[in-house]
């Protein structure tokens, strides 16, 4: 995860580091810019080199490369420029609730014990200290020995973020050889469906090659079963959960009418997803997400579509 290279830098030691992003495809347009401008950029004032995963995948690698100063200056810029986005969409919209940038970090497995420390005394330092939300997944990624970290909040509070998982990294190199999450390409990616102009149309043959897609993992005995089961009991499925936070302005669009969209998801993805009740004072709502990694992932993705369609509609009014 890092090279220590000789040589004088601000901080002491010059040390190159590579950190990995995972990015759904309108976040990806967004740091390409037009003809390449943004990203361009990006890599002249950072200093760092961002490379994008190519393929027709929902999601994309994006890696980042540099000194520490130009690998938080880079994630200073992304962060910048998804706020940038969200203002954008609520111009003139209704909706009181500024949703936070959100990145998701791909960690390699052996160092997250290390981010989180003995009781979770790192994340909750690093939450406290930096202001912003940080959350790692409980299970790998899918055919990797990586986990997806999530880091939410203002810009500013993402930057501090960075720094301290950048310490983690340093301090507490991977243990043994990283198996690298490499991103799927889902079928009938390509359908106009799938973009996030506001559709949010399945056609039937896509829809059954997504719910496929979400159950191949799943041995057929299991397939019965009513009641998920959970890591670490006895059970013919690797079942885990994920957890996200979602404003509690946009969880109607989530929700559907009289429930359609997130029985739609259920459908799609295979997975269990749980609603917890508005709380008091809170501007969020927190959704569970429980199923194979891969129907997680596919719910995850449909939920994705679902908010950024709801703020690209809002951006239009």
């Amino acid at each position: 995860m890092s090279d220590k290279e000789g040589g004088a830098s601000e901080g002491g030691l010059n040390v190159t580091l590579t950190l990995r992003l995972l990015m759904h495809g309108k976040e990806v347009g967004s740091i390409i810019g037009k003809k390449g401008e943004t990203v361009k950029k990006m890599r002249e004032e950072s200093g760092a080199r961002i490379n994008i995963s190519e393929g027709s995948s929902p999601e994309r690698i994006v890696t980042i490369t540099g000194p520490t100063e130009g690998i938080f200056k880079a994630f200073s810029m992304i962060a910048e420029k998804f706020e940038e986005d969200i203002t954008a969409a609520m111009t003139n919209s209704t909706v009181t609730s500024h949703p936070p940038v959100t990145l998701r970090l791909v960690f390699p497995g052996s160092q997250c014990g290390s981010l989180i420390g003995k009781g979770g005394s790192k994340i909750k330092e690093i939450r406290e200290t930096t202001g912003a939300q940080v959350q790692v997944a409980g299970d790998m990624l899918p055919e990797s020995t990586e986990r997806a970290v999530t880091i939410s909040g203002t810009p500013q509070a993402i930057t501090q973020c960075v720094k301290h998982i950048c310490s983690v990294i340093l301090e507490s190199p991977p243990k043994g050889p990283t198996i690298p999450y490499r991103p799927k390409t889902m079928p009938g990616a390509g359908h106009p469906a799938f973009t996030i102009q506001g559709q949010y149309a399945f056609p039937h043959q896509d829809l059954t090659k997504l719910h496929q897609l979400a159950m191949q993992h799943i041995p057929l005995p299991s397939l019965g079963q009513s009641n998920p089961t959970f890591p670490g009991m006895e059970a013919p499925v690797p079942t885990s959960s994920q957890e996200l936070a979602i404003p509690n302005d946009f969880i109607g669009s989530i929700i559907g009418r009289q429930g359609s969209k997130i029985n739609e998801i259920r459908q799609v993805s295979g997975a269990h997803i749980k609603i917890a009740s508005a709380t008091d004072g809170s501007p969020m709502r927190q959704v569970t997400i429980i199923g194979s990694p891969t129907s997680i992932s596919v719910a995850h993705y449909l939920i994705n579509v679902r908010l950024s369609s709801v703020v690209t509609d809002l951006g239009a009014l």
